[in-house]
C-alpha cells in the first residue's frame, strides 16, 4: 500500500512539473508574440525587436526616486519681502529621479578634466570651450573681506571635494547636465556591449565622441564614424544574423531600455516638491498640516535625543553670525559644508535647505500661471529640431563648425560641440494646425505682457529674420535693461552698458529662478516655497545646483505600497 502511494505521488510530481513547464513555455512565448499581428518578436531570423523583459527604469549614479503626486506649491508661512511671487497653487507632479546631494566640487572637477583631455585649451580653436566650462573662482572675493583662500581653494583642493560648487552660472549648469548624460549612456552602452570596452577614455577626442542624440539619430557617425568602436568585433554580441547574412540589432535604439533619459536641471515645481517631502506628514490620502521646512516641524533645531539643539541645516544664524561660537558651532559650518554633513528629508534628499541655493530650468515671472496648466508646471520651453543636410541626414557638429555666444558680461562659450547634432528652431512643420503649441519660444506665453494679451494682433507684429519681435511693445511688461557686447574689427570686445531712464524691471527671457536658502541666508530663505531670480549667464558664491531625470514607465517603483 505505501508503494502505491510513493508510485502514485511521483507520477503526481511528474504531472505538476510538466504542466509547470509547459505554462512557463506558453508565458515565455506569448510575451514574445505579438498581440496586433501574433508574428514573433525578437526572432533571430529578424523582424521587429523589442525589449520584452524590461521591468523599470534603472536609477541612474547619482540619483534617488521620487515618487510623484500632488501637492500645493507656492504656500509660505511669512512673505515678509512683499514679493507676493509664491500665490498657493494645487499642482501635479509626474515621478523623477534627482541628485541625492548638490554636485560637488570633484564630479564638477570631471567634468573639466574630460573637456580639458578632449578639447585641449592649448588650442586656439578649443580655448573658449574650456574657459567657458570653468566656474567662476572670482565670486568669493568681497571688497571689505579676506576670502582668497577661497578664491585660491575652494574649486580644486581636495580638502573641499565634497563640497558644492558654486560660481556656477545657470548656462554652465545645464552644460554640466548635457555632459553628464553623455557620459552615463555611453558607459551603459559599453556595458551592454555596443560600444568597444574602454573606448569612453582610448578612443575620444575632439573629432572622436559620443552624443546621446547622435547615437540615436545616426548612430554611424559617433565617435566620428570610427567603426572600430561602434561595430567592432569585441561588441558584436547582440548582433543577429539571419539565413541570408543580414544582420540586425547591430545599434542598441530606445526600444532596447538601455538609453536613458537625460540628466538636466529640475523645475521649480519638482524642486520645491521634492524639498519638501511631505510623505512624512501622510495619513492615508491627505497631508497632515502643513511643512514649514524639509523636515517636519516649525523650527531649525533637531529635538532629537542625541542631537538636541543642533542645526538641521547651514545658514547664516544673525548678524555676524555664520556658524555659532568656537567650539560649540550652532551648524558646523561658515561658508558651505560637504554635503550629507545633515539629516536628509523624506525622500533621501540632502541639503534641500541651507549650504547652497540652487539652480532651477525656469525662467523666471512673478505669476504662476496654474490656471491654464497644473501639471508638471515650467516656463521654459523653447522648442528646437535636428538640423538636417541637403541629403536629409542629420547635420552634426565638427570641429570647425562650433559656434561661440558672448554673453551679456562678456564671456564667451560654446553653443554646439563636436559631435553633437545641430539644432535649429521648430517652424511650421510642426506647428501648423496644433491647439498644444504654435511656436519654437513658449517663455513667454500667457506672462502678462502684451502679446498674451486678448488685443494681442500677431499679424501687426513685425518679425525680423532672427526671430526677434522688433515691435518692442510687445516686451514691455518686462522692460529691463539691455546691455550690448560688440566687437571692433581686431575682436576686442566692447561693452555698452544700457544707462536707459525708463527701465521698470530687472525681468527678462534670460533670469531663471532658485531656490532655497544658502549658507549666506538667514532662516526665512529655507522655506522651499520661497522663490528668487538671478540672470542666468552671471554666478554667485551661494548658488549652486543638483540635476534630476524624469522617470519613464510606471509612477511607483512598488505596486503594492502601504496605504500609511
Amino acid at each position: 500500500m505505501d508503494m502505491k502511494k510513493v508510485v502514485a505521488f511521483k507520477v503526481l510530481l511528474v504531472l505538476a512539473l510538466t504542466i509547470a513547464s509547459t505554462g512557463c513555455k506558453k508565458s515565455s512565448s506569448s510575451k514574445n508574440s505579438s498581440r496586433a499581428t501574433g508574428w514573433q518578436i525578437n526572432s533571430r531570423e529578424g523582424g521587429f525587436q523589442y525589449n520584452t523583459d524590461f521591468r523599470e527604469q534603472e536609477t541612474s549614479p547619482g540619483l534617488v526616486f521620487i515618487e510623484g503626486g500632488t501637492f500645493t506649491k507656492g504656500r509660505v508661512q511669512d512673505d515678509v519681502m512683499h514679493d507676493w511671487n509664491n500665490s498657493p497653487t494645487q499642482q501635479h507632479v509626474q515621478s523623477f529621479y534627482m541628485d541625492e546631494t548638490e554636485v560637488t566640487n570633484a564630479m564638477y572637477m570631471e567634468y573639466l578634466d574630460w573637456i580639458k583631455r578632449v578639447y585641449p585649451p592649448s588650442e586656439e580653436n578649443f580655448r573658449a570651450i574650456y574657459n567657458g566650462a570653468l566656474p567662476d573662482t572670482l565670486v568669493w572675493r568681497n571688497r571689505l573681506g579676506f576670502n582668497e583662500v577661497m578664491t585660491e581653494n575652494y574649486l580644486r583642493h581636495p580638502g573641499y571635494g565634497e563640497y558644492p560648487v558654486v560660481g556656477v552660472s545657470w548656462i554652465q549648469a545645464v552644460e554640466f547636465a548635457n555632459w553628464r548624460s553623455d557620459r552615463v549612456n555611453e558607459y551603459n552602452l559599453e556595458r551592454a556591449g555596443y560600444l568597444k570596452r574602454d573606448a569612453k577614455i582610448l578612443d575620444v577626442n575632439a573629432e572622436s565622441t559620443f552624443s546621446t542624440d547622435t547615437y540615436i539619430n545616426a548612430p554611424t557617425l559617433t565617435y566620428g564614424g570610427n567603426e572600430e568602436v561602434i561595430n567592432g568585433e569585441g561588441n558584436r554580441r547582440n548582433v543577429r544574423t539571419d539565413a541570408d547574412g543580414n544582420e540586425s540589432n547591430i545599434y542598441a535604439t530606445r526600444e532596447t531600455g538601455i538609453i536613458s533619459p537625460k540628466y538636466r536641471l529640475p523645475t521649480e515645481t519638482e524642486w520645491e516638491y521634492a524639498a519638501l517631502g511631505l510623505s512624512e506628514i501622510r495619513d492615508y490620502n491627505l497631508y497632515r498640516g502643513r511643512k514649514k521646512y524639509p523636515w517636519d516641524g516649525q523650527y531649525t533645531r533637531s529635538d532629537k535625543r542625541k542631537i538636541r539643539g543642533d542645526q538641521l541645516a547651514n545658514f547664516k544664524q544673525g548678524k555676524g553670525d555664520y556658524g555659532g561660537i568656537a567650539g560649540w558651532s550652532d551648524d558646523g559650518a561658515d561658508i558651505t559644508n560637504a554635503v550629507k554633513s545633515y539629516d536628509p528629508n523624506d525622500f533621501g534628499l540632502y541639503d534641500m535647505a541651507g549650504n547652497v541655493a540652487e539652480w532651477v530650468a525656469d525662467v523666471y515671472r512673478p505669476i504662476i500661471d496654474g490656471e491654464f496648466n497644473d501639471f508638471n508646471y515650467y516656463r521654459g520651453n523653447v522648442y528646437t529640431k535636428n538640423a538636417l543636410n541637403d541629403d536629409g541626414t542629420v547635420k552634426v557638429v565638427t570641429p570647425d563648425d562650433i559656434v561661440y555666444d558672448t554673453l551679456p558680461n562678456g564671456k564667451v562659450i560654446a553653443r554646439n560641440l563636436p559631435g553633437e547634432i545641430a539644432q535649429i528652431p521648430i517652424d511650421e512643420n510642426e506647428t501648423y494646425l496644433r491647439t498644444n503649441f504654435d511656436k519654437s519660444d513658449s517663455r513667454n506665453f500667457r506672462d502678462g505682457d502684451k502679446r498674451s494679451s486678448r488685443y494681442y494682433e500677431s499679424f501687426n507684429d513685425d518679425e525680423g529674420e532672427d526671430g526677434e519681435k522688433k515691435d518692442t511693445d510687445t516686451r514691455k511688461m518686462y522692460n529691463s535693461p539691455k546691455h550690448r557686447i560688440t566687437r571692433d574689427s581686431l575682436g576686442n570686445i566692447i561693452r555698452e552698458y544700457d544707462k536707459g531712464s525708463n527701465r521698470t524691471s530687472l525681468i527678462n527671457d534670460e533670469v531663471r529662478v532658485y531656490k532655497g536658502g544658502s549658507w549666506k541666508d538667514r532662516e526665512y530663505w529655507l522655506d522651499p516655497a520661497q522663490r528668487r531670480y538671478f540672470p542666468q549667464d552671471m554666478a554667485t558664491d551661494y548658488i549652486g545646483f543638483r540635476c534630476a531625470m524624469s522617470r519613464v514607465g510606471s509612477k511607483s517603483k512598488s505596486r503594492n505600497k502601504t496605504k500609511n
